[in-house]
């Protein structure tokens, strides 16, 4: 936090959330309330920099051997300053995350079942030296140690293995996540949590609200795998 403070006038906050072998990055206004922190905007990185917000998290959670966590970084004139990336159990309700709430959904469910069928365990090695030693490598780059860091986070992951199981057996989850976003059953769970969240004169504001974010989520994602069919 103290980093944070110094770097003035930063262009970006996002925030990184990560399960098992993916990552989602997030525009986030901390000042905000609760319910706005997350906007709902794409492509607000450029691809080298989104790749290396991607990158610090993954090598993040592989060195410290985390599976769900976020990571907060602030971006400015391009370069990427972490302050905050020790959120091991970070606030995935839908209140909060709303419009990006069934991405998370669809990560916990594909690295539950992935975990499960393959039978994989997590290791309590945290095996450091072999990070320590690419960092050790003078004559790297900044960018060619964060690649070979990638690495190292890819292989804890288990990434390829991962990414191939979730497209032979996992393939219509996306599908079937929309059709449960869009059903009665969704409505209620989403009812009941604003009902548990706030107070009676603000639930027809807060509904109205996570309902036009779902609502955005729902077009975009139905739009996405209509293409994605062609």
């Amino acid at each position: 936090m103290h980093l944070q403070a110094a770097v003035d006038g930063y262009d970006v906050f996002a925030r990184a959330l990560s399960i098992g072998a993916e990552t989602l990055v997030m525009r986030f206004e901390p000042n905000a309330p609760m319910h706005e922190r997350y906007r709902v905007q794409h492509d607000f990185l450029s691809p080298p920099v989104g790749n290396e917000v991607v990158t610090i998290s993954r090598l993040i959670n592989a060195f410290f051997r985390w599976e769900f966590n976020s990571c907060e970084v602030l971006v400015k004139d391009g370069v990427v300053y972490p302050i905050d990336y020790a959120n091991a159990c970070p606030d995935v309700a839908v209140t909060s995350l709303h419009y990006y709430f069934p991405w998370a959904i669809k990560a916990l469910v594909r690295w539950t079942v992935f975990c499960c069928v393959t039978g994989r365990r997590p290791r309590i090695d945290l095996d450091t030296r072999s990070y320590f030693d690419i960092g050790d490598r003078d004559e790297l780059s900044y960018g060619e140690k964060l690649a070979a860091y990638r690495e190292l986070a890819d292989v804890y992951f288990d990434t390829d293995h991962y990414e191939e199981f979730c497209a032979e057996h996992l393939a219509e989850l996306d599908e079937r996540v929309l059709e449960w976003i869009k059903s009665a059953h969704f409505e209620r769970l989403l009812f009941d949590t604003v009902r548990m969240g706030y107070p009676p004169h603000e639930h027809d504001q807060f509904l109205g609200h996570f309902h036009g974010l779902i609502d955005l989520w729902v077009r975009d994602e139905s739009a996405r795998l209509e293409n994605a069919a062609r």
